[in-house]
């Protein structure tokens, strides 16, 4: 799942808007919007605030998985 997918879906479980979601951010609801459309992509600092919010990692809220044999799992 991609990150704009899994940013609908996260803030969509919560039930809030996406209004909400720019308030919280200290963004526009257009550029919110453009998050969840893939138009657009957040800078680090509002990916931490998304992944604090939802309380989640980052890997997970931009979709990114290790695959059986990554370097992850030699540890």
């Amino acid at each position: 799942m991609n990150f704009s997918k899994k940013l609908k879906e996260l803030r969509l479980m919560l039930g809030c808007t996406q209004a909400q979601m720019a308030n919280l951010l200290g963004i526009t609801v257009r550029g919110y919007r453009n998050y969840e459309l893939g138009a657009r992509e957040p800078e680090l600092s509002i990916l931490i605030q998304l992944a604090d919010y939802f309380k989640v990692s980052l890997d997970e809220l931009v979709g990114r998985d290790f695959p059986k044999d990554s370097l992850m799992d030699s540890k």
